[in-house]
């Protein structure tokens, strides 16, 4: 199956009943999940809550101690990272993951051929003769993205050096280029200011309205988790406090003790 052709009633990805133990340590206690298309979901929790910990799973990085993953409906526990990127996934790391000898270009243009010319890769980075010719088509979508990300003016610029919130938004751009239908973003904003930080929420409400790419955001701004999402789902210590739309979830007074320290009636504990 095409990861672009699925059911759109299914969710993009979803987690069910996830449970994670390392050792003795419950870092995920029977966590459900649902990213369903093209939507914006949030993932929010103080440090330690098992976030980054959900990403692994949901990527095939970990395997969880129990529970299931799928992607639009299909069962993908024990599939690796590559199977499911074939399937659709892309993703971007807390730490950007980039070849310093590229330029910020070559980036996404490597990202677009993962997607629709595989084979050249090899030559792309080994060679580097797979970057002298491009389609028409393949230029066009990767200025497009370029631009939507405000790199255009650091298109030539090697990735090596640049700062680390321009950094950042070249693995954005490359997961983009690679045409997901599920996108996992880990710590999008760190690094950026405040300009730079809505620039981003405005790209990425553009992407799902205009490609219904699905969106999971991991994030410690809480406000811009909650200004973006259509649900948001909350994580304390592993287990799943609460979940729903971002003013449920701004009210629920689990949220407020996890996060500020209060008690039920509002009182610090």
């Amino acid at each position: 199956m095409s990861p672009t052709a699925t059911d759109t009633t299914l969710p993009r990805i979803e987690a069910k009943g996830v449970t994670v133990r390392f050792g003795g340590l419950v870092a995920l206690d029977n966590v459900d999940l649902q990213v369903p298309p093209a939507s914006i979901v949030g993932l929010v929790g103080p440090n330690g809550a098992g976030k980054s910990t959900l990403f692994a799973v949901l990527s095939g990085l970990l395997t969880p101690s129990s529970g299931a993953v799928l992607m639009n409906g299909r069962d993908v526990t024990g599939a690796s990272a590559q199977s499911r990127a074939r399937r659709g996934l892309a993703r971007t790391f807390q730490h950007p993951e980039l070849f310093p000898g590229l330029t910020v270009r070559e980036h996404v243009v490597l990202g677009y051929r993962v997607r629709h010319t595989r084979r050249r890769i090899w030559t792309d980075l080994i060679t580097a003769g797979g970057f002298r010719s491009a389609a028409v088509e393949e230029d066009a979508r990767v200025d497009e993205i370029l631009a939507a990300l405000h790199l255009s003016g650091q298109a030539d610029q090697p990735v090596a050096g640049l700062p680390l919130g321009t950094s950042r938004l070249v693995e954005i751009a490359r997961a983009l280029a690679v045409d997901p239908n599920v996108l996992l973003l880990d710590e999008p904003s760190s690094g950026l200011d405040a300009r730079e930080t809505d620039e981003l929420a405005a790209t990425f409400t553009r992407v799902v309205a205009d490609h219904g790419v699905s969106l999971l955001l991991v994030e410690h701004d809480v406000d811009l988790v909650l200004g973006l999402s259509d649900v948001v789902h909350v994580l304390d210590f592993g287990v799943k406090i609460s979940a729903g739309t971002p003013a449920e979830v701004r009210a629920d007074p689990a949220v407020r003790a996890a996060y500020l320290g209060e008690g039920p009636e509002g009182n610090t504990a």
